[in-house]
């Protein structure tokens, strides 16, 4: 069995987060997260990196087509400030005062607690993030057609399976997918977090192809 989770929300979501929800997932299952947010690498805390800064880098040229999905500090804390009427510079008061029990573990716990979460088992938890942990991740910005814009890895993705025939594993998608932002002049450098057994496990569900 396989979940794919789409989540949104202000509630600034993070890696023990992440940790928390898939050490919940029932045994025999995978829970996959495609993630097209900036600083993503990682976003699974414990998840063992298998392509990434330490196994796999290269350079390419940024564009003035790339837009970073990048939000200011300064507008994140006024926003917070004006949901909960609080004058301070700490994120994580506003989050607890504003959530409550729903803020993220990262400020309802103590620091030494966070030490008591363990690795999830081997085979459950399947990162593919958009960028590194020190980078952004782009949006697309078609100004020429006057569509929306949307991420530079979702797009990747999605061309690379418009291009490939068969089923692509893990690995395979981020690899490819790598050369695609390459192609186009991105910096970001997309990763692959999860065990050693999932590498080369088919991504999420595919498509059969045609029938012979």
């Amino acid at each position: 069995m396989k979940l794919l989770c789409h989540v949104i929300s202000i509630s600034s979501l993070v890696d023990i987060d992440f940790r928390q929800l898939v050490d919940r997932i029932p045994k025999g299952a995978n829970f996959t997260i495609l993630s097209d947010s900036c600083h993503s690498g990682g976003l699974i805390d414990k998840e063992k990196e298998q392509i990434g800064p330490s196994s796999v880098n290269f350079t390419s040229t940024t564009f003035p087509s790339q837009k970073p999905k990048m939000i200011p500090f300064e507008a994140i804390q006024q926003h917070l400030s004006s949901l909960t009427s609080i004058n301070t510079s700490d994120i994580g008061t506003h989050l607890l005062v504003h959530f409550g029990g729903d803020a993220s573990l990262k400020f309802r716990l103590p620091p030494t607690a966070l030490d008591w979460f363990e690795s999830l088992r081997s085979d459950a938890g399947i990162l593919l993030s958009g960028c590194q942990a020190n980078e952004t991740s782009a949006d697309m910005n078609p100004m020429m057609t006057g569509e929306k814009a949307y991420g530079a890895f979702s797009n990747a993705v999605q061309t690379v399976f418009k291009q490939q025939s068969g089923k692509l594993s893990n690995k395979e998608v981020v690899m490819l997918a790598r050369k695609a932002l390459q192609a186009q002049h991105f910096e970001q450098h997309p990763c692959l977090y999860c065990s050693d057994e999932n590498v080369d496990a088919t991504f999420l569900w595919q498509p059969k192809g045609p029938s012979a």
